[in-house]
Parts: C-alpha cells; sequence; structure tokens
C-alpha cells in the first residue's frame, strides 16, 4: 500500500486526530483544502479534504522492474481507461515517481506508481506511531467482480477468502494481503485500513494510549483466522475504522505451491479469540 485518500466532514479535526493519535504529521496543504499527512518524511500516507464522508482514492506502490507498464497494458487491453498520474500529486522530495490512475469496478480512483522514498517509513517509537500502512478492506456490493478486476488484470493472488463468497483477502507482496474486499452491499465504499505495529507488546501500550486519548476500542484486541494477525480497532472522527495490525502472515510463493484456503463464515473465522465481533461486522453463520 502507498497512500488513501478521504473527504472528511470536519477537515481541521480529523487533522489533529491524525496528528495527534497517530503520530502523523502535515507535510503539505494543497490549492484544493486538501491536506496530506506522512511520516515526517517521504511520502505521504493520509490525504484529507473536507466534505462528506467517503473514500476519494487509493494508492499501490509497484516495486518490480517495468510493473507499472504491466499493469496499464493489462488495464487497457481489459478495456479500463487508463490517464497518467499527475507529478504534482507526489512531494517532488518524494521521488517524483512514474504512474498511472484508473478507477475500481466501483469507480473509486486508484493510482499505481513506482517507487518513492520512504525514508520516515519504519523509524519510530511503536508505542507512539504505526511502524507503516499496511493494507485496505474495501467494502463492495460486486464482490467477484472486484476480486476479479484485482486478480485477473492487476496481478494479485488470493490468499484466503470464505466459503460463502463475501470476503476474500488479496496479497500482492509477502504480506498473506495488502488489500482485502468484503460484501457490504454497496460500492465505492471502505470497510477499514489498517496500520503496521512491531510486535504483541505495542498492543498493551496502544490501549492504554487510546483510553488516555479518550478514543475507543471498537473491537479487539484479537486474532484474526486469514492472516493470522493481531488486531484492535477504533474510529477515526469522520467514522472511519482504523485497524493496527501485527504478525501478519508471510507468504513464499517462489518456493510453494499453494492453494487458497476456504473458511467458515462464522465470527471464529475472523476472530479466532472467542469470535467477539464489532458492532459492523457480521458473518453469515453463527450470527
Amino acid at each position: 500500500m502507498s497512500h488513501i485518500g478521504f473527504s472528511v466532514p470536519d477537515l481541521r479535526e480529523s487533522v489533529r486526530f491524525y496528528r495527534r493519535v497517530l503520530g502523523l504529521v502535515v507535510q503539505d496543504e494543497l490549492e484544493d483544502g486538501a491536506v496530506r499527512l506522512g511520516w515526517g518524511s517521504g511520502h505521504h500516507v493520509v490525504e484529507l479534504v473536507e466534505g462528506l464522508k467517503g473514500l476519494r482514492h487509493y494508492g499501490f506502490e509497484v516495486r518490480d522492474a517495468d510493473g507499472v507498464a504491466g499493469i496499464g497494458a493489462r488495464l487497457r487491453a481489459a478495456g479500463h481507461q487508463v490517464g497518467a498520474l499527475d507529478r504534482r500529486y507526489f512531494d517532488c522530495n518524494a521521488g517524483a515517481p512514474d504512474g498511472i490512475t484508473t478507477v475500481d469496478p466501483d469507480g473509486v480512483e486508484v493510482h499505481f506508481h513506482t517507487e518513492v522514498r520512504r525514508p520516515g517509513e519504519s523509524v519510530a517509537d511503536t508505542g507512539r506511531r504505526p511502524v507503516k500502512y499496511q493494507h485496505i478492506t474495501l467494502g463492495t456490493a460486486d464482490l467477484e467482480t472486484m476480486v476479479a478486476f484485482y486478480v485477473d488484470v492487476i496481478g494479485f493472488r488470493i490468499s484466503d477468502q470464505l466459503d460463502d463468497g463475501r470476503f476474500a483477502w488479496l496479497r500482492s507482496d509477502r504480506d498473506h494481503h495488502t488489500l482485502a474486499v468484503v460484501h457490504t452491499g454497496r460500492g465505492g465504499d471502505i470497510d477499514h485500513y489498517s496500520y503496521d505495529l512491531a510486535e504483541w507488546a505495542d498492543f498493551k501500550t496502544w490501549c492504554d494510549r487510546l483510553t488516555e486519548e479518550k478514543v475507543d476500542v471498537t473491537w479487539g484486541p484479537g486474532r484474526h483466522g486469514p492472516g493470522n494477525n493481531l488486531f484492535v480497532f477504533f474510529d477515526d472522527p469522520a467514522g472511519n475504522h482504523v485497524e493496527l495490525s501485527a504478525e501478519m502472515e508471510k507468504f513464499h510463493d517462489d518456493r510453494v505451491t499453494y492453494t487458497p484456503r476456504r473458511w467458515k463464515p462464522i465470527p471464529n473465522t475472523v476472530n479466532l479469540w472467542g469470535g467477539q465481533l464489532a458492532s459492523w461486522r457480521r458473518t453469515s453463520e453463527g450470527r
């Protein structure tokens, strides 16, 4: 994952939240009123602009040689519109990458760009700031089409899925999932997005910190089945679900043949520790 853009009802409050709670810093303020935040140096992570709550765009950094060109060619061959990603979108000090833009099957803008500088990433007091932006989970009314777009056109691989076809986890690198897709009944939605922590001990520190900052923990701590990662959730001021995660399962596709697992659509799949669910999460069996 590279970056994500939201429209939020109260820009000033959201900027304060991301600075105070997640330890991000303001890197740029754009002419259209958008504010970009990141690790303090290198490419930004979050872009916020005032407006009705919504997902405006999300982006991927493509690190393999000629990867962006290959994605662009496959998109065009499949009949998708592809544009050049405006380099003014990036801080020139972060590398001014080459990139393309398109829209996903639900009409949300997606960016793919070459590698950028991120010297501030992974250099932090992990009890005060996450290590990196890890993954996004999209909500959709047509999971099959969204998964086909990312697997058949973009080049992701399926790691795991639910038996009922309502959740799929996709990978683009060693991590179990960079992208997940869940059926929510509506498109152009975001279910949640996630930051990586370093280790289990950080979760105690973060839960204490969230309490001190008067931010409610809305789910967890727990451990997911697919991905086997530890998690805790809370909401930003706009109501976006934010996850902190650690110990994500790793894949080494050059060393093993892997068949995607199919999990039962029950609470204990998405939370191995007793099956407790968040208020917004449902499974087709068991609850």
